[in-house]
């Protein structure tokens, strides 16, 4: 089969190799060349996946068998399209459309379906967000509909962070949409992802939670398996259960969710391999993220998904703009017990940009938070210099 990967970063490139060990054929496609997938594709274009002339131009010329979308900033709408023309988008167009902006996605779930959300309101202008925010009320937070990694992303505190928050909101925009949501501030004591597998003809399967810890909007550190009573597992499961079967098709989805003491909160879905879920690269479950996702496209059936060891991953950060990034300390962190690691190969860095991630297992009786400081040690070991 032939899959054009739409986004090439850390996780298109993890895919890409689990689909090179089943056989398969990737063009990987970014907006810069030399993406980290592309270094392990057997093909790449370089275009502006938003330009929905290019995209028809690139499936015109490789007529893939799936499109497989990596990231937010897509002509998504063409892939209804494509689906007429019998390549299959995965998980469906109606997934990737309606997730790839958030408005679509919280509306499905907290209007069509009926799941605890955040208070929430929409906003075009700095004058509507300052309405949106006497709505909902402080503290509240702010995001772009279209956007990635928490890029542009803050928190309202004070009537003086309206006017900052929308403008670090269309800073960190990607598209062509300038629109943000803003919700109400969710009194959580923890977050958690909940991977969900949803396959053609077999059951949905959910593999056992992740933990994780963000900063900047961005996950910092993530754990599995996440601390979690019965019911609130029980809830969250069917709530991902009805929005990954309203949205349709076969794939990994990573779906979002906030713990309180009031119940468990829908917050976000991606229909694809989701950050947090990198710690699955540890051995944690007896197929990594990417290998389900693979699977799950290419109607393999998936028996069962179990739980191997703990695990915890921490991200290793650039802190200094450079275009030619190299590293130091990796053979620290390469003579550590039980410790591996990703390097993601990023041919230019940034402040805060996630160039690789250390991982670390153990047995299950481990108490986890030995494990995701551990993680924390080894990824601080590692150096990214300009």
């Amino acid at each position: 089969m032939k899959i054009v990967l739409l986004g090439s970063g850390e996780l298109g490139k993890e895919f890409t190799i689990a689909a090179q060990r089943l056989g398969q054929t990737v063009i990987a496609v970014d907006n810069y060349e030399n993406a980290p997938a592309m270094q392990v594709a057997h093909g790449f274009e370089v275009i502006n996946m938003l330009d929905g002339a290019e995209l028809d131009r690139i499936i015109a010329k490789h007529q893939p068998d799936f499109i497989v979308p990596e990231i937010e900033a897509i002509r998504t709408e063409r892939f209804y399209d494509y689906e007429k023309q019998g390549i299959t988008v995965v998980p469906s167009a109606k997934a990737a459309n309606y997730t790839m902006n958030r408005k679509a996605i919280r509306d499905l779930a907290a209007h069509d379906l009926g799941l605890r959300t955040a208070n929430y309101r929409y906003a075009t202008s700095a004058e509507e967000l300052q309405t949106a925010v006497e709505i909902v009320g402080m503290p509240c937070v702010v995001k772009p509909l279209m956007s990635s990694s928490g890029k542009g992303q803050s928190t309202i505190k004070i009537n003086e962070d309206i006017s900052k928050a929308w403008a670090y909101a269309v800073e960190g925009s990607r598209g062509d949409v300038v629109e943000v949501i803003v919700e109400a501030f969710v009194n959580f004591y923890a977050e958690i992802t909940l991977l969900t597998v949803t396959q053609n003809n077999n059951p949905t399967l959910f593999c056992a939670p992740i933990g994780h810890r963000q900063e900047r909007g961005d996950y910092q550190e993530s754990w599995q398996p996440a601390v979690i009573s019965d019911s609130d597992l029980h809830e969250a499961q069917e709530m991902a259960r009805k929005v990954t079967e309203a949205l349709g098709g076969a794939g990994l989805f990573g779906v979002e969710f906030f713990l309180t003491h009031e119940g468990v909160y829908f917050s976000e879905l991606s229909p694809r391999p989701h950050d947090t879920g990198m710690v699955t690269l540890a051995g944690s479950q007896n197929f990594n993220e990417f290998e389900l996702h693979l699977r799950a496209i290419l109607s393999y059936p998936i028996f069962e998904i179990t739980q191997e060891k703990a695990a915890a991953s921490a991200v290793i950060l650039a802190h200094e703009h450079s275009a030619n990034p190299t590293y130091t300390g990796v053979e620290a962190i390469a003579a550590l017990p039980k410790t591996d690691f990703r390097l993601f190969g990023k041919p230019s860095s940034r402040p805060y940009r996630r160039m690789g991630v250390a991982l670390v297992s153990d047995q299950l009786d481990i108490p986890i938070e030995e494990l995701v400081a551990k993680a924390v040690a080894a990824a601080q070991l590692v150096a990214v210099n300009p």
